[in-house]
């Protein structure tokens, strides 16, 4: 047994390394790192496949560091989340949020049903999906050239926010939904909808109230006692510890851990002291978000992935056109041209809460998410990613030098 751990050790220790070196060369190389980390988790799925690696044990020794990596990234979501701040911009982001988000859900389940002939569910977890952004590779691209805090940085931010917020949201709603579906398909489906959402609105409007509560009533005095009787990391451990606690009631309440980690995000995002915590969780968050992004690679089925390209590529599209076609006109309100352009660019990129829905869906059964879909939406993150800097940096760095000039 000490010899089989020992052996799941190595592996862990090797992959922690990996992943130290990975992240700081690709981004010199200006790809983001999530890509390395797919790669490392499907390289790590090959070497199991032929030399055992892993096994049973180790797999489930990675699958709950990628659900702790799950917990890590939703709560940094929500702690970097400014809702006073979203609500007083409302107006002006909404309309170009309401349209993007329609658009691409829309097109995206049209073109799984129709196109890709995929059934109600998994049409719907590709709709669900296509309506997230990554706001961390948005916002990465509009700091390097300092335009985040000029009016279209502003609008970018705040769209890509409440894109990461009715993400959450909508995913909730869909993991309530679809297993109700699934047991009663010749159900009639309004009636079963509105049951069934009822009940889960109410199950969260108490956990939000729940939520709320504790932060504006509990959360500064514990941030407080504990800051006093421990230094860093202390503070920090103890926030992700009730984090990890308020993920886990959601999870049991049946909201899913992803849900809950963002409301504790939340709690603490009100905190003025939410920017030091916030600092000293970038110290640990790079390792443990990384491991959710191997833990998909290592999901990635390879009978699934050979057949996988057509049907990506054709997701691919859609996932650009959805996002670009809901957000430029809508734009052009409250901003120039290159400005819309520039913003549907900044909101193409998927990542964190399109894999965390992917990834559920595919942990609930083929009849949610098959492996060859998961394939698929795997694909058209990394690509996303991938090809939207190199479109963006140019027209960006052009912004900053008309704006330069004026």
């Amino acid at each position: 047994m000490e010899t089989t751990y020992a052996s799941y050790m190595l592996v862990l220790g090797a992959t922690i390394v990996l992943v130290l070196l990975l992240r700081p060369a690709l981004e010199r190389l200006g790809v983001p790192p999530l890509v390395g980390y797919f790669l490392l988790g499907f390289v790590l799925r090959l070497a199991d496949a032929r030399w055992l690696l892993l096994g049973e044990s180790g797999q489930q020794i990675f699958e709950f560091l990628g659900y702790v990596g799950i917990v890590v990234l939703l709560f940094r979501v929500g702690l970097e989340s400014d809702l006073p701040g979203l609500l007083r911009r409302l107006p002006s982001a909404s309309l170009v949020w309401a349209c993007n988000v329609a658009v691409s859900g829309g097109l995206g389940y049209w073109a799984a049903a129709t196109w890709l002939g995929w059934a109600l569910l998994p049409s719907l977890f590709v709709a669900v999906g296509l309506t997230a952004t990554s706001v961390g590779i948005s916002v990465t691209l509009w700091e390097e050239v300092d335009l985040l805090d000029t009016d279209d940085g502003e609008l970018m931010l705040d769209v890509a926010e409440l894109d990461d917020v009715s993400g959450v949201v909508l995913m909730g709603v869909l993991f309530t939904l679809a297993p109700v579906l699934h047991q009663t398909p010749k159900a009639p489906l309004l009636p079963l909808a509105a049951e069934t959402l009822g009940w889960f609105a109410v199950k969260f409007a108490a956990f939000a109230v729940g939520c709320v509560l504790f932060s504006r009533y509990l959360e500064a005095s514990i941030t407080e006692f504990f800051e006093h009787i421990q230094s860093w990391p202390g503070t920090i451990m103890v926030v992700l510890g009730i984090g990890m606690i308020v993920a886990a009631i959601a999870g049991l309440l049946g909201f899913s851990l992803a849900i809950g980690a963002f409301f504790a995000g939340l709690i603490f995002s009100r905190d003025p002291n939410a920017l030091k915590m916030n600092t000293s969780f970038g110290a640990i968050y790079p390792l443990f978000a990384a491991f959710f992004f191997i833990s998909i690679g290592l999901q990635v089925d390879l009978t699934a992935l050979s057949g996988a390209w057509v049907p990506a590529l054709i997701l691919l599209a859609v996932a650009v056109v959805g996002k670009m076609m809901g957000t430029l006109l809508p734009a052009l309100a409250f901003t120039s041209g290159t400005g819309a352009l520039l913003l549907g660019l900044s909101l193409v990129p998927r990542a964190e809460i399109m894999l965390i829905i992917m990834q559920r869906g595919l942990d609930l059964g083929n009849w949610a998410v098959p492996p060859e879909l998961f394939a698929n939406m795997v694909l058209v993150s990394a690509a996303t990613t991938l090809l939207v800097p190199p479109l963006a940096r140019p027209l960006l760095q052009q912004r900053r030098t008309a704006a330069g000039s004026v």
